[in-house]
């Protein structure tokens, strides 16, 4: 029996203001480059691409197949989901599915936000310039989302309490490198391990293709992240760089609740403490988990943020194993690579 696909109330307000103090600059040097940067500018204008052109909007995906293998689902292997019918088994399928997707949605709005902010606040033309590509492509992510989720799917979630509370905190916050360290390293490089598995295991073609173009996108913003940051940290005093690290590890283990997927629990009327405690322990769930962070933990030892207080303080969240996992960069050079073979293969014959 196919799987019901029926709009959620998202209830609360549909807009909603923030109260932030971020200084504006100009920048005056036109003549002053910053190679590496200027570069991926380069890549990022060449890199465009245009959702109604490249994707198969015309394809209905089948919602009774789930988007991921069947052991990832949060209750698998529980007395709790042995007890489900097949047809609740397909809901639960489309809800945690609909569930991740609309914390994507949300998640680059937020990004979409934070790049505009970084236009206006950092202090050289390079990074202004990249940065405006970026908003550009944050626009796009925001656009395909939000149509996959309603016009393909037909149910969404509203921004859950974990992602909303770092992504407050990110555009709060006045100081240019914490909204680069909050979105470029930690949302935008925890969404690009994501969606590499998406990518890997969904059988859904509209959903595989549209993931991996985000994915060329966001190898480029992990790495806009890197590159502005990774010697800034070097010349900072301790206490500076101590303060960052305790951002990071807040930010890990916001990004590791979240999870858990209350929500879905609420809406279907299974006992929630209990599934978000089956949730929790789950071992796909788990090993979905660290692997997130197989892209942020590189990341921020390049940066020199990667002390032995928070080696010890990865450990214990389960993902200092990803300290030598490969450098963001290669994520990058993969992406590219992959999105002129896509481009190649989906080009019209000329006239």
């Amino acid at each position: 029996m196919a799987a019901t696909a029926t709009a959620v109330d998202t209830s609360g307000p549909s807009i909603e203001t923030l109260e932030t103090i971020l200084n504006v600059t100009y920048t005056w040097g036109y003549t002053e480059t910053r190679e590496k940067l200027r570069d991926l500018y380069q890549k990022a204008k060449h890199g465009q691409w245009i959702p109604e052109d490249v994707l198969p909007w015309h394809h209905q995906p089948d919602l009774t197949k789930p988007m991921g293998p069947e052991n990832l689902l949060p209750l698998y292997g529980s007395d709790i989901y042995a007890k489900l019918t097949t047809q609740e088994k397909q809901q639960l399928n489309l809800e945690t599915s609909s569930w991740t997707l609309s914390q994507f949605l949300h998640g680059e709005q937020g990004a979409l936000l934070a790049t505009a902010q970084l236009v206006d606040s950092v202090q050289d033309l390079d990074s202004k310039l990249y940065g405006a590509t970026q908003v550009v492509d944050e626009a796009r992510h925001v656009d395909v989302y939000n149509r996959y989720l309603h016009e393909k799917i037909g149910v969404s979630y509203p921004c859950n309490p974990h992602l909303r509370t770092l992504l407050d905190m990110v555009l709060k916050d006045s100081r240019w490198d914490m909204k680069f360290l909050g979105m470029q390293i930690m949302v935008e490089g925890l969404a690009l391990a994501a969606f590499g598995m998406i990518r890997a295991n969904t059988q859904e073609p509209l959903l595989r293709d549209l993931t991996a173009y985000v994915m060329g996108d966001e190898a480029r913003h992990v790495a806009f992240g890197v590159l502005s940051l990774r010697d800034y940290y070097k010349e900072q005093p301790e206490k500076v760089r101590a303060e960052r690290e305790d951002f990071v590890y807040e930010a890990a283990r916001l990004m590791r609740d979240r999870f858990l997927f209350q929500e879905v629990w609420e809406k279907m009327g299974l006992p929630v403490k209990e599934c978000m405690a089956i949730a929790l322990d789950n071992q796909g769930q788990i090993l979905f988990r660290q692997l997130l962070f197989a892209k942020i933990v590189p990341a921020i030892k390049k940066m020199d943020l990667l002390s032995d207080r928070q080696r010890a303080r990865f450990a214990d969240l389960g993902i200092l194993q990803f300290e030598h996992a490969p450098d963001p960069f290669a994520d990058l050079e993969r992406e590219e690579a992959d999105l002129k073979r896509r481009r190649r293969d989906t080009a019209q014959p000329q006239a």
